[in-house]
């Protein structure tokens, strides 16, 4: 199992040579005024987590899994590889960059051009897979790869890494206790499993009574980054425990879009599952009297540019 200790430890000592490093996670929490009338004394903030130098609350994960990697001695003088949709693969090509590691990244065809063109920029190595395939695609590519060429490959494996939901529990988890003591309810969704899981855990621990509600989105053509788990035929990620869900709730990929050209109306410029976060928070802003409900803006939306959130 990662242990948190030697890994803060690893970042600790490597911030001093590699100050980018300090600059991921502590993220502010932005109250959100609501768009419409809500149950009386319900709030709702976000983590602001577009603030993190690769665009995305990836980062968090990414940096965790990777100084695992290095202190585990798991990496050795091998490349890093792993199967993203794009913003964990950005953070994988940045974070490379930063501590001069070699990167390999299958990303599905689809991946927007922004994505794809950061993560080159990085100098990392781009796999793309046939984007009718979909995600688990790639993912399927990626675990093939770390199979037959484990000599040239370490697999760190987004799905099943347990230093992801580590990560969030750690960083994420810690803040948002530190600056909503009282929450009451969790919006977020599943992509990896892991900050769901992480931040769960960390705010049941915190108080049981929080309410951990997860997004559904449509099969298709769904949302970019968050796995439709409706769908037997789907990788589930080893990472996701259910057991810390206490609702779902369903969105459609024209709500999110909606929230985010609402956000932008109002300053804040974020991807497609930060609108479909919001959206959620809503529905339960409406119903729960003083609710304190925190959710995530997890990436920029300049991000979208290509992938038709922006057009009118």
């Amino acid at each position: 199992m990662p242990d948190a200790a030697k890994i803060l430890a690893k970042l600790a000592e490597l911030t001093k040579t590699v100050p980018l490093l300090g600059i991921i996670g502590n993220t502010p929490l932005l109250r959100i005024e609501p768009f419409e009338p809500v149950a009386k004394g319900a709030q709702i903030l976000a983590k602001a987590e577009f603030r993190n130098p690769g665009g995305s609350i990836k980062d968090r994960s990414v940096l965790f899994m990777i100084l695992d990697a290095l202190v585990s001695g798991k990496l050795g003088k091998r490349r890093i590889l792993d199967s993203s949709s794009g913003n964990a693969g950005i953070a994988y090509a940045m974070l490379g960059a930063a501590l001069d590691l070699p990167v390999t990244l299958v990303c599905p065809g689809n991946a927007s051009n922004e994505r794809r063109k950061r993560i080159t920029a990085h100098g990392a190595e781009l796999i793309l897979t046939d984007a009718l395939l979909g995600y688990d695609e790639a993912h399927r590519r990626a675990h093939k790869l770390g199979r037959e060429q484990a000599d040239k490959y370490c697999l760190i494996d987004q799905y099943n890494n347990a230093a992801n939901p580590l990560a969030h529990y750690t960083t994420t988890g810690r803040e948002i206790i530190e600056q909503c003591p009282h929450v009451t309810h969790l919006v977020t969704g599943v992509g990896t499993g892991g900050t769901l899981s992480g931040v769960a855990r960390r705010l049941k621990g915190h108080n049981p009574k929080v309410k951990v509600v997860q997004i559904m989105p449509d099969e298709f053509p769904g949302i970019e980054g968050l796995k439709a788990l409706d769908d037997p035929k789907v990788v589930r990620p080893g990472n996701f425990d259910e057991k810390l869900v206490d609702e779902r709730v369903h969105v459609e990929v024209g709500e999110a879009y909606t929230y985010c050209r609402k956000l932008a109306r109002r300053g804040l410029f974020v991807g497609q599952s930060s609108g479909a976060y919001l959206a959620v928070a809503h529905v339960i802003a409406r119903r729960e009297a003083d609710a304190k409900i925190v959710t995530l803006l997890c990436d920029t939306g300049e991000r979208y540019f290509s992938a038709q959130l922006w057009d009118a």
